[in-house]
């Protein structure tokens, strides 16, 4: 089975998601995002990263630094009231996307 790629924007919404449980460094996100999907799907770092930086400077995660579970230094995100709003949205979007697109697929 070939392997999965992000579409555009959903990143974004599943980091948001990975953070919905509390504060998560970057490793701790992609762990999430790879075990919750089985495999299916797996994020680059970079990527992560250039995503984690854009959602807080949009206000919709803040950072702090503080140590891991292996005792090193990491910078743990959290969502904001306004990353709340913004994954509830971006669910509901989603959400009637994929029907749109399966309503497509299933089309005889």
């Amino acid at each position: 089975m070939p392997d999965l790629d992000l579409l555009r924007g959903t990143l974004d919404l599943l980091i948001l998601k990975a953070l919905t449980w509390g504060p998560r460094h970057g490793y701790a996100v992609t762990s999430w995002i790879r075990d919750t999907t089985r495999g299916e799907l797996e994020v680059e770092d970079g990527a992560l990263y250039q995503a984690l930086y854009r959602l807080e400077q949009r206000g919709w995660l803040s950072a702090e630094w503080g140590l891991s579970e292996n005792n090193r230094k990491a910078k743990y995100y959290a969502l904001t009231a306004a990353g709340r709003r913004r994954l509830k949205a971006q669910v509901s979007t989603w959400e009637r996307y994929a029907r749109a697109v399966g309503r497509v697929l299933r089309e005889a």
